[in-house]
């Protein structure tokens, strides 16, 4: 499924060089098909800002054939910002009032970094409220991902996220609870997702609140889980968007971290990414880094050429999969009118007419 550059958004011109399929406004107008225009509100910190862009870019673009798409990026002016952040975001970025006027088909919610342990006193809280407020009346279907999602469960159904002894990293295997889902169709029962977090939210409390599950795991929980309508609401708390290399690099800010005196303990490997070798590796560097910081030398360079070519990406395709049923479903009930959520004849309460 061809993205639609019809900005100048570094990204587009990233992603061709990937080899992924992008069209220019010119060669999409001569094509026809209808064209799907989702928004993507980026609420990650300046350093992952592009890198998030990109992930979500990838994840929809190569998920289904049937359309065009028109990502819509866009975020919220109370999360602080550098300047050169602010200067992307000035450049590339929509206002969410063109967004509102021009209305969209369907909305990705990133999550974010958090500094409060009550998520209501987020300086994102509020605005964010009246995003997902406004998604729920005007857009047909909203997927949200892991501190998006966990905003949500408190915002809109009172769901209190629990925190965890120890932080959930890694990858995990998952399995579809609920095959007969349309979300889930035709999408293996057993998949990989790549999970990073502090906190959870249990199936008990889902269900309690009304709430449907279709992907869990044993080991890190709940992945995806959707509105009691079966649609309007998606939720995702892991990241299957996250590149072959993302937990990598979040390992090494956490060493970074280390080094700077912010973590006391060193960190421990992401679970079930780095191979045998590549933990050696990793175990041997830990050694020189420790005596280096004992001596007051200068710390060793992290060995991320030796270990790129040992990693792998076991969770892409059926998060294509799930996404690519998600765009499908909204691309069958919306028409080229983006300001109605549904399409004449679809009962909103229950769209799928799964239940």
């Amino acid at each position: 499924m061809p993205i639609v550059a019809h900005s100048d958004l570094p990204s587009y011109e990233r992603l061709r060089q990937e080899g992924y399929h992008v069209l220019t406004p010119e060669r999409a107008n001569q094509q026809d098909i209808r064209p799907l225009h989702v928004g993507l509100l980026n609420m990650m910190p300046d350093a992952a800002l592009a890198a998030t862009e990109r992930q979500f870019f990838r994840l929809v673009g190569s998920s289904n054939p049937i359309s065009q798409f028109h990502i819509h990026p866009f975020t919220l002016d109370e999360i602080p910002r550098s300047d050169t952040a602010r200067d992307h975001i000035k450049r590339y970025y929509e206002p969410l009032d063109k967004i509102k006027e021009a209305g969209l088909d369907a909305l990705i919610i990133s999550g974010a970094n958090v500094t409060e342990a009550d998520l209501s006193k987020e300086v994102f809280w509020e605005p964010l409220k009246e995003v997902v407020d406004w998604a729920y009346d005007n857009v047909t279907s909203t997927l949200c991902s892991c501190l998006a999602s966990h905003a949500v469960f408190l915002g809109r159904y009172g769901v209190q996220r629990q925190s965890l002894q120890s932080k959930t990293w890694g990858v995990f295997k998952h399995e579809v609870t609920d095959p007969t889902h349309p979300l889930v169709h035709d999408t293996n029962t057993i998949l990989d997702v790549p999970q990073s977090r502090f906190n959870v939210v249990t199936r008990a409390q889902l269900e309690q609140a009304g709430l449907h599950v279709l992907i869990e795991s044993q080991e890190s929980g709940v992945q995806m889980a959707v509105s009691n309508d079966g649609f309007r609401m998606v939720f995702f708390q892991g990241h299957p968007e996250y590149d072959q290399i993302s937990l990598m690099k979040e390992y090494k800010r956490e060493v970074g971290r280390f080094v700077s005196g912010d973590l006391v303990s060193y960190p421990p490997f992401p679970a079930n990414y780095f191979d045998t070798f590549s933990q050696a590796l990793l175990h041997e560097y830990e050694l020189h880094l420790r005596s280096a910081m004992n001596d007051g030398a200068e710390v060793p360079v992290f060995p991320e050429p030796q270990l790129l070519p040992r990693l792998h990406n076991s969770w892409h395709d059926s998060g294509e999969a799930l996404v690519g049923n998600w765009v499908g479903l909204v691309y069958q009930m919306t028409n080229a009118d983006r300001k109605k959520p549904f399409m004449d004849g679809v009962d909103p309460s229950n769209p799928l007419g799964w239940l």
